[in-house]
Parts: structure tokens; C-alpha cells; sequence
């Protein structure tokens, strides 16, 4: 839709083809319902790719800035919480309806339930034909904004990847990201449902390669929450080489060492007439409290004077480092958004393909995603305005 309106807006006459029965409706499961469009805080480095290092050119070109005041000529208001940045509405249904309420008045044709087959170019001309269900038409340039594969029931089937490969274009593999983990260990059936404050720390407690902080959820069958959407798409690279991907999780955050070691001294010292499960209360959630009991292989009624004191301390310090060994990402049913797609190094600054004159691209189709906080939603304003601005000229 981006795309669409900036080759109008550039005098271009300009058709979208819409596979689904409806436009944009994607648009509206962003944010939970609410669509963090964009973000204050922005960083080049919150975006990944295998190739990446034409993002700050790209940027400068169409920049938070130019969305917020996109939006808001358009008639939307804004409004920022912690640098995310949200309609004044809380209606992801507001920026879709920006959007369509532009692409009417410029007069853009939507040819909607109508899914792109294949698309030829003319060596001749160069004008490209594309093929729907028993229609063909001709144009000067063409646009891929399919998306990747996340969420394929909104359409984002990855149909753009095998347009793209037709094309020529070749594919970095693609994985789900910003997605739950899956993970080996049976204790999670006792802790699901929780959720807690806590830094995670990927591939190693020492040196980790990457770690996140914030509210991680407990599952049946894993861990879920914003700081393990941060780096699933790492975990789901890992686990396509085939290594192996524990996550260390450290329920006191907040705590140096020497606090928290005057806490446990302060824990000893009170366990008298207390079972195990007594002289735990108010360290954590009960339900992860009874997974460290059961970790440690003691029985929540034991008496805790009757423990070993190393025994114990063993206990207390797993609160520091509790590690969980990730088997799998959930599917791209549930991803927010697919890492991978169109190697960057085919693709132009101005979002134009490097191998077909006039094939332009957008957002997720190309091997860019980024972390959550809106950077995602930014990416699709900022490659769609760039390819279609470029595409109209």
C-alpha cells in the first residue's frame, strides 16, 4: 500500500493485486490490535540480514520522521510509549484506513482475490506481463510486496519468494522469527501460565551471543514473551546448523552477587521449622519454585533444616542460572514475522533489482527483519515509499 500510493503520489498509474478478499489485512494484527507503527528509539542495529549494510542509506530516505509525518498529514494523530509509537486511536484499524482512504483519492485499482500466478518480461520492451487466474496485464515496473511467511493465513504464504526466484533472485533461507521456543525439559507443564521479569541469555551464560531482558512466559511447551521473540531468529538459525541452543535464565536480574549472596545467608539462617517449599516463598512465582525443587530432586515437604547446606545453596543459585535446552521454534502460523528472503546484495538502494531493470521490492519479501518495537512495520513504510517512488520514474 505504501508503495502503491508513492508511485501515485510520482504520477504513476498504478494497480495492486491482492490475493485476499480484503487489503492490508495483515495491518490488522499488529501491535495486538493496537499496530506499533513505528519506534522513537531507532538503530540500524536493531535490524538483521545477511547483508544489511545498505540500511543507513535506505533509512535516510524515508525515516521515522517521514512516517510520523506521513501519518499525520494523512489525518492520523500519534501517541509514544517508551519510544513505540501507536495511533492516538490504539486501532490498528485506524492506519488501514489511512491507507485505503489514500489509495482512493489517488485512484490507485485494486484487483482484489486476485493472486499473481507468474510475471514475464519482454526482452523486447521490457515492459513485464502479469498473469492472474484468466487475466493478463502489462506494465513498466513491477512491485513485490508479498511478505514473507509468517502469518499465512493473512496471505504472506511466501508466493513473493517463488515470484522473486523466477525472476532470477536468489534466497537466503528463510526462518520464523519473533516467535515462541520450544524446549526439551518436562518441567514446563508445572510452570506454564507464569510470567516474570528476567534476563536470558542465548548459547552461553558466560559470553552469551545474545541476550534479552523483560517478561518471559512460561508454556506447556517452552518459553514465549518479548525478550525470547528478541532472539528466536538467532535460535532458529542455530538449530538449522544443527547446534545446540540452551537459554540461561536468571530470575534476580536486579541483584549483584553480593546482594543476592546476603539474601541466600539471610534464607539459611531462617529455615528452621520450615519445609523446602516454606523457605522458598516469596523467592519467586510458586509454580517455579516447585521447579527447582524438583530440579534438585528434593520433596517440597521436606524438612529444610534437614538439607545439606551445599545442597541448598545449590538450590537458591539455580534461581540465577536456570538453563532450558530450545528444540524448536513454534511454525510461521505464529511468528510475527519470517527471517530471510531476497539476498540484499541483488538489490539496489533504490529497492530496484540488480539482475531485472524495473523489478522493484518491499518489506519482508528482502532479507531484513528487525527486532520487535515497531522496527518491522517501519521497515515495510520506508522500502515500500523508496520502490515506489523509484518505480514511478
Amino acid at each position: 500500500m505504501m508503495a502503491a500510493i508513492a508511485a501515485a503520489e510520482n504520477g504513476a498509474q498504478v494497480t495492486i493485486y491482492e490475493k485476499n478478499e480484503r487489503i492490508g489485512k495483515k495491518i490488522l494484527a499488529t501491535g495486538n490490535g493496537k499496530c506499533n507503527f513505528s519506534n522513537r528509539d531507532f538503530d540500524t542495529e536493531y535490524y538483521y540480514g545477511t547483508y544489511k549494510d545498505k540500511l543507513p542509506q535506505i533509512f535516510e530516505q524515508f525515516s521515522v520522521h517521514d512516517a510520523v509525518s506521513f501519518f499525520y498529514n494523512a489525518g492520523m494523530l500519534s501517541k509514544e510509549r517508551g519510544g513505540y509509537l501507536y495511533p492516538l486511536s490504539e486501532q490498528a484499524s485506524t492506519v488501514l484506513d489511512i491507507f485505503r482512504l489514500r489509495l482512493k483519492k489517488l485512484g490507485v485499482k485494486l484487483e482484489l482475490q486476485a493472486e499473481v500466478k507468474y510475471i514475464l518480461r519482454s526482452d523486447k520492451d521490457g515492459m513485464f506481463t502479469v498473469v492472474t487466474e484468466g487475466k493478463k496485464e502489462r506494465f513498466h515496473s513491477v512491485v513485490l510486496a508479498c511478505g514473507g511467511c509468517a502469518a499465512p493465513k493473512t496471505g504472506s504464504d511466501g508466493s513473493g519468494y517463488r515470484l522473486a526466484e523466477s525472476m532470477g533472485h536468489h534466497l537466503i533461507d528463510t526462518v520464523p522469527a519473533l516467535v515462541q521456543l520450544r524446549c526439551k525439559e518436562d518441567f514446563f507443564r508445572i510452570a506454564a501460565g507464569v510470567r516474570c521479569d528476567a534476563l536470558l541469555k542465548l548459547g552461553a551464560d558466560i559470553s552469551p551471543i545474545q541476550e534479552e531482558r523483560g517478561e518471559v512466559q512460561f508454556t506447556d511447551y517452552g518459553i514465549s514473551g518479548i525478550p525470547v521473540f528478541q532472539f528466536s531468529r538467532t535460535a532458529a538459525y542455530l538449530l538449522k546448523e544443527k547446534k545446540e541452543v540452551p537459554v540461561y535464565i536468571d530470575f534476580f536480574p536486579d541483584y549483584g552477587e553480593e546482594e543476592y549472596e546476603t539474601m541466600c545467608r539471610m534464607r539459611f539462617g531462617s529455615r528452621e521449622g520450615k519445609s523446602i517449599e516454606e523457605l522458598l516463598i516469596g523467592m519467586a512465582n510458586k509454580k517455579i519454585n516447585m521447579v527447582m525443587i524438583k530440579l534438585m530432586g528434593l520433596n517440597p515437604t521436606e524438612d529444610a533444616e534437614r538439607i545439606e547446606k551445599d545442597r541448598l545453596r545449590k538450590l537458591l543459585y539455580l534461581y540465577r542460572k536456570l538453563s532450558v535446552h530450545v528444540t524448536g521454534t513454534n511454525s510461521f502460523e505464529n511468528a510475527q514475522v519470517s527471517a530471510g528472503g531476497v539476498d540484499m546484495r541483488e538489490v539496489t538502494l533504490q529497492m530496484e533489482s540488480a539482475l531485472v531493470p524495473g523489478l522493484f521490492f518491499a518489506g519482508e519479501i528482502l532479507d531484513v527483519d528487525g527486532r520487535c518495537g515497531g522496527y518491522n512495520l517501519q521497515w515495510a513504510w520506508t522500502s515500500g515509499y523508496i520502490a515506489g517512488k523509484s518505480a514511478a520514474m
